[in-house]
């Protein structure tokens, strides 16, 4: 389409639409506090701003599953910690039942309180957090253990299945943050296991069997070891959730400075270039005003 306006009227209306839509960013820039709102503002940036918002999401993602995790890691060491103070009472309960002049009644009265804390300790193989079952493995809405007293060996069967469970870090690493109550409370290994153990010595005590006792008693240090071991298990995965928690946090603190700085305006700058453009559309204007007109009778004198 040829213009029919003259070459300076042409001039003039671009660089009034120049102006406008230099005052138009500005403004929308002020009003968004965004100096990227739509792809044509600056298409070189929109593949890294697009990929920082992406990374951002991820890291703000990983950030708040470690927080649920650290909830159940730090719920699960605290179990332990309990239940390695419970296993130091059964040792000194089963202590006063090895001397040879403890009586046979005495010894039936420890052997009930071994039995309590053999109780409390399926109740800690039972722990929950946010109705999840923190030691049933894969399975967490399946109760770990049962306890009935009245059967020879009062702890079930375990219920629940292997743990499997990891959590990833902002680096894009995994790491396990869960043993399961048969790994912690009833290993397969019957002389590491922590319901085994202090089941015999109930046995041997109600029994008043004093080879039995001295058996069942030397098998405890062992049994101790191993669920302190299983307790710094959990201390480890603190400190890797702790670690990971920053790390992700930290990750997250670039992205947003990256991101800021692709995307967000400059309101001193977007202030002086909608004055600046402001004066000149008013500059342009009354330069126009000044043009002479070229009227009819120009062409007819």
């Amino acid at each position: 389409m040829v213009s029919s306006l003259n070459p300076r009227s042409q001039e003039f209306l671009n660089n009034i639409n120049r102006i406008s839509d230099l005052m138009t960013q500005a403004q929308t820039q002020l009003s968004t506090g965004l100096k990227v709102n739509v792809v044509s503002d600056n298409p070189d940036v929109i593949s890294t701003l697009l990929q920082a918002r992406s990374n951002l999401n991820t890291a703000q993602q990983i950030g708040t599953n470690l927080g649920q995790v650290a909830t159940e890691v730090n719920t699960g060491e605290q179990a332990l910690q309990n239940a390695t103070t419970l296993y130091d009472q059964v040792q000194t309960l089963s202590a006063e039942g090895t001397t040879s002049t403890q009586t046979a009644s005495g010894r039936a009265t420890i052997a009930q309180q071994l039995q309590s804390i053999e109780q409390q300790m399926v109740g800690l193989a039972n722990t929950q957090v946010n109705n999840r079952y923190i030691f049933s493995g894969d399975t967490d809405q399946t109760r770990p253990y049962t306890f009935d007293a009245t059967q020879p060996d009062p702890v079930s069967a375990y219920q629940g299945s292997a743990s499997t469970r990891t959590i990833q870090s902002a680096n894009g690493t995994t790491f396990p943050v869960a043993l399961s109550a048969q790994q912690i409370f009833d290993s397969t290994d019957p002389a590491t296991n922590v319901f085994t153990s202090i089941n015999n010595m109930v046995t041997a005590l109600n029994n008043n069997d004093q080879a039995a006792i001295q058996t069942a008693n030397a098998a405890l240090p062992a049994v101790s070891t191993y669920l302190n071991g299983q307790l710094a298990l959990y201390g480890n995965a603190q400190n890797a959730v702790t670690n990971a928690t920053t790390s992700a946090a930290t990750l997250v603190t670039q992205l947003q400075t990256q991101i800021s700085g692709l995307q967000d305006a400059d309101e001193t700058q977007s202030i002086l270039q909608l004055t600046q453009a402001q004066t000149e559309q008013q500059a342009a204007l009354q330069s126009f005003q000044q043009i002479p007109r070229t009227t009819l009778f120009d062409f007819l004198g």
